[in-house]
């Protein structure tokens, strides 16, 4: 019994550590004068505490929507970039997002971007 108190105590810890920190918060910013997208993302205390990410909006190809349904939805809008992958642009644990608000910001950004939008 005192190895599951014990176990509570560090994820507890820790996750009161993740929102005293505030990992996973940021911003995106857009600047279409330049045509540079910079995305800034706070992490844990460390050497990598501060993730900045910068590249070309000719880089971009397309916003992804992804939406489960089902007990646990979740409808995330993710920016897929030429060379890096797929960047998130949405909390993963916003459950708050209606299918119409998700789908107004991905119609916002890709017509700002200029760049089709996908679902899966």
């Amino acid at each position: 019994m005192s190895f599951y108190g014990i176990a509570g105590l560090f994820i507890s810890s820790y996750l009161w550590c993740t929102i005293l920190w505030n990992v996973g918060s940021g911003y995106d910013r857009f600047d279409r004068k330049e045509g540079i997208v910079r995305i800034f993302r706070w992490g844990f205390p460390g050497i990598k505490r501060r993730v900045f990410l910068q590249f070309l909006m000719r880089d971009i190809q397309s916003i992804r929507i992804q939406v489960k349904e089902g007990l646990y939805p979740r409808r995330i809008l993710y920016m897929e970039i030429r060379g890096q992958g797929v960047i998130p642009l949405t909390r993963t644990d916003e459950k708050f997002f209606t299918p119409r608000e998700i789908e107004q910001k991905a119609a916002e950004l890709s017509y700002f971007l200029r760049v089709p939008i996908e679902v899966f």
